[in-house]
């Protein structure tokens, strides 16, 4: 039985006509994200020395970008329910790097990312300009980056991170891991963190290979961004932000885990295709 992670990308050849509809999208992308990352640093420069780890300006400036990039590029945002506002962190299961700016377009959050995704060309730079944590898979460093977290967590940010570990083909949601979840269980944190489950579930144009969004196996980011700007038609993502819970209504982060995976996973099944 082949693994869904084998099989044939959603990509191919690029026609012509696809190939216009690339130049039409990426020169005002390029301008939308390069553009409003000049002026998040020239904003980051005044508002660090003002309010240090608090960031009061700009999220709004990222969560503008990002709304903008998928009006560009034609991917219709759907949205049920509300983002908490209490102190914590969001949950969410991951099918492609798209999720990173639909869920900046909902909300204004922080994401947890792989440390290998700082040194990502173009992506890299946004990353660390937006705030984004990031986490070595290295278990010597465990113990510091867990202060990392916690610290991030204590200055009132909203972090938001993807208990599956990896992005898939879309169609699915993975086990969730229960390792980052054990920053809210310490002592401090247990009595005034929330956690609040977020799914998502893309819906691919019709006539479209479902898993057109999904990045998953081996793709290189680079022709996956280039397949999706050269589609004459888009889809829509459906985000639903879930009932937040308290942390110290669980016992253990695994029971945590299980319960934010149950609801993704409830969330993401209940979209229709």
């Amino acid at each position: 039985m082949t693994d869904w992670r084998d099989a044939e990308p959603a990509t191919g050849p690029i026609s012509l006509r696809g190939w216009v509809l690339v130049i039409l999208r990426i020169v005002p992308l390029a301008t939308i994200i390069y553009g409003g990352l000049i002026i998040l640093i020239l904003a980051r420069a005044i508002e660090a020395p003002l309010y240090g780890a608090a960031r009061p300006i700009t999220p709004y400036i990222t969560q503008g970008v990002c709304k903008l990039t998928l009006a560009v590029m034609g991917i219709k945002l759907a949205r049920q329910g509300k983002a908490m506002r209490l102190r914590g962190a969001l949950v969410a299961n991951h099918a492609s790097w798209l999720d990173i700016f639909v869920l900046n377009a909902c909300d204004r959050v922080y994401f947890v990312a792989k440390s290998e995704v700082s040194a990502w060309p173009g992506i890299g730079w946004l990353a660390r300009a937006t705030g984004t944590v990031f986490i070595a898979r290295n278990p010597a460093e465990a113990k510091q980056q867990q202060q990392i977290f916690e610290d991030r967590l204590r200055a009132g940010h909203r972090l938001l991170f993807f208990p599956e570990g990896t992005s898939t083909d879309s169609m699915r949601v993975l086990s969730f891991k229960s390792t980052l979840f054990a920053a809210f269980f310490t002592q401090d944190m247990k009595s005034e963190m929330y956690i609040q489950p977020v799914s998502l579930r893309y819906i691919s144009p019709d006539g479209v290979d479902p898993r057109l969004y999904g990045w998953f196996g081996g793709m290189d980011f680079g022709p996956h961004f280039l397949w999706i700007l050269a589609q004459p038609r888009q889809g829509r993502v459906e985000v639903g932000f879930h009932p937040p819970v308290a942390v110290h209504a669980f016992k253990t982060r695994k029971e945590l885990t299980a319960h934010c995976e149950a609801v993704i996973r409830a969330g993401f099944e209940a979209v229709s295709r």
